[in-house]
């Protein structure tokens, strides 16, 4: 167990992330707090009474607490070799569902649908903490804890704006047997960082997590509201869904497709983001993403857990998989795009000294 510091919130996270707009709102700071010192507030922390000096929402912080090798050596037992350019890892793969109605309705290829149906159906976990969609606003997220099978296939897809799942994990500690936890790099990076320092409350029932590759993602009223519904005139109860291909892909239920320059949203994404060096999901059991393809997921398989995981599922016909080496494009731009997001990290951290 990493040793706690007795400093305040104030001093830590308020000072070096939040008030540098180095937060994105992942939330962990708020779940762990032992005192209830701490609110979720407009997709930040905010502090509703006297901090009791513990020093552990600073160490769960995914840009201000545990190191990264000190969360590569907990997850996988060494730290990251110099030609592991998108963490470590013992196999990638292309995948796909083999479920016609999993592919209806997922993103890319299904896969990480596909596997929590599968853990679900097989008795592995009880539930999955995944991004769930608001009732009453279109396409907005939400922390949710699926567990059933038909709540875990509404919940597939894409949505670009954050959604702070590790809340969702209060409701998992509530109940009895495994969870599965899906999220964005900085929540699995959060997760790692609960795992290490013991914080079994939230962290006890999680069986396994699936990474989302994420290169950054948007303001909800600056992506949704301000963009597609007020500058193009479309009505966000008529998205079916978004993806990004090089440009933004909007698909509307009726069929019809609007195309948006990645430059035109660009403004619209979260500062936050800028801070975060991990595009892949690095310190997550399994990762996965669309990267360029088509119907297909590029997966890559981290861990021990990963690969039971991964391999059951494919043996049972649940998945079908390809080698990554048949889509060297895919596999070149993850390269590209870990790089990308760990240069523009460095170089926001370094303005920022």
């Amino acid at each position: 167990m990493v040793p706690f510091n007795r400093e305040s919130f104030e001093d830590t996270l308020q000072r070096n992330v939040v008030s540098k707009d180095k937060c994105i709102g992942c939330s962990a700071c708020v779940l762990v707090c032992p005192y209830n010192c701490l609110e979720y507030v407009k997709g930040k922390p905010c502090v509703i009474k006297e901090c009791k000096l513990c020093g552990i929402c600073a160490k769960a912080c995914p840009y201000y607490g545990c190191s990264l090798s000190e969360a590569e050596k907990f997850v996988f037992g060494r730290e990251r070799k110099d030609d592991e350019e998108f963490g470590i890892h013992r196999r990638i793969a292309v995948a796909r569902a083999k479920n016609n109605e999993i592919l209806e309705n997922c993103q890319d290829g299904g896969v990480v649908t596909a596997l929590l149906l599968y853990a679900l159906n097989e008795g592995f976990i009880n539930g999955a903490v995944v991004s769930g969609v608001n009732d009453e606003k279109p396409f907005y997220p939400v922390p949710k804890l699926a567990t059933a099978s038909e709540d875990i296939l509404g919940c597939a897809g894409t949505r670009y704006s954050y959604s702070p799942n590790l809340l969702a994990l209060t409701e998992a500690a509530k109940k009895k047997g495994h969870t599965a936890f899906v999220g964005n790099p900085c929540q699995i990076r959060a997760l790692r960082n609960m795992q290490l320092l013991g914080l079994k409350r939230f962290t006890a029932s999680v069986k396994f997590s699936i990474g989302l590759m994420c290169s950054e993602s948007f303001t909800y009223e600056g992506l949704m509201e301000k963009h597609i519904h007020g500058k193009l005139g479309i009505n966000l109860n008529d998205v079916k869904s978004i993806n990004i291909k090089g440009k933004m892909i909007v698909t509307l239920k009726n069929g019809s497709v609007q195309m948006i320059p990645l430059w035109e949203v660009k403004p619209y994404a979260a500062r936050g983001c800028g801070f975060c060096g991990d595009f892949s999901s690095e310190l997550a059991d399994i990762s996965a993403g669309g990267l360029g393809l088509n119907g297909w997921t590029f997966t890559i398989v981290r861990t021990d857990k990963g690969e039971e995981l991964f391999s059951t599922a494919e043996k049972a016909r649940v998945i079908e998989t390809r080698k990554a080496s048949e889509e060297m494009n895919a596999l070149n731009l993850l390269f590209k795009l870990s790089r990308k997001k760990r240069q523009k990290m460095l170089s926001l951290r370094n303005e920022s000294l």
